[in-house]
């Protein structure tokens, strides 16, 4: 049955968020979990964490990024359009308890899955410490959303374009020394970004998770396309993530498999553009 789009905005340069009609998968979602779309009846299926719900109506929010044929397709629709079909919601829900002091790191469109996360780390009672970043001012998504659940906001730009100059990880580390301490951390983000936070956390001390979603592909463990290795042992993301532990993910490999599908992506959000998608 498809799923109609409530409302749509656009945060960013090639960012948009969609509130999708999703009854069920609005009262049953928990913070973490992804669900799985396709946009038409020849798209492919794609997976989007779930950025925000609202029960009461039955929407479910996803924030799209643009990067290849099928994100493309879903982020043209407008309000009042249809997705083809919705099926959710995936995954395992983060590990949410009172911790004391969370940092929740987010860089880029990582921080849309964050946003659940720090909101509910923070009704179970914590110290949220949110460190936000972007490459710019004018790709920094989600401001007030974070600023609104979190005890401290910390932003910065990879230009210096806004607020402070300089990478997350560049923040987090001096936030480590500071009062009150980190007792837990929420990575999410570009796979240097979260393995930079997990080496700074690592020799802290602080248990870290790193939300591994932007290497899923179908959704189900089937094809094999989201495989990782976390403490020496295969791991699929999709099924048995899609969080890890962040000192176990072998970052590394994560990236090599991210890159054997950047070429392909590129060729068709290219091919797509002149009409020559492939089908």
């Amino acid at each position: 049955m498809p799923n109609k789009i409530l409302e749509k905005e656009y945060l960013a340069e090639n960012v948009v968020s969609m509130w999708i009609e999703a009854r069920q998968i609005a009262k049953k979602r928990q913070p973490g979990q992804f669900l799985i779309l396709r946009p038409g009846e020849r798209s492919e299926r794609i997976p989007l964490t779930i950025a925000d719900v609202r029960a009461k109506e039955g929407a479910v929010r996803l924030i799209v990024q643009v990067v290849g044929k099928t994100t493309r397709d879903l982020a043209a629709l407008e309000a009042g359009e249809y997705v083809r079909d919705v099926a959710g919601p995936l995954g395992h829900p983060t590990p949410i308890k009172h911790y004391g002091t969370v940092a929740c790191v987010g860089g880029g469109i990582g921080v849309a899955p964050l946003l659940p996360i720090a909101r509910a780390m923070k009704e179970a009672g914590n110290y949220v410490v949110s460190i936000i970043g972007a490459r710019t001012k004018g790709l920094l998504i989600l401001e007030e959303d974070m600023r609104a659940i979190s005890d401290e906001l910390l932003i910065t730009t990879d230009d210096g374009s806004y607020v402070r100059h300089g990478l997350v990880t560049d923040v987090l580390r001096e936030r480590l020394t500071g009062k009150p301490g980190i007792d837990f951390a929420v990575a999410i983000g570009p796979v240097p970004m979260m393995k930079a936070v997990a080496n700074l956390t690592r020799e802290a001390g602080i248990a870290t998770i790193a939300s591994l979603n932007t290497i899923m592909i179908d959704g189900t463990g089937m094809c094999g396309g989201c495989r990782v290795t976390v403490g020496g042992r295969v791991k699929y993301t999709c099924v048995d993530g899609p969080e890890f532990d962040a000192h176990e993910v072998d970052f590394d490999e994560l990236q090599r498999r991210l890159n054997m599908y950047r070429d392909h992506e590129l060729h068709q959000l290219e091919a797509c553009k002149i009409g020559l998608a492939v089908r």
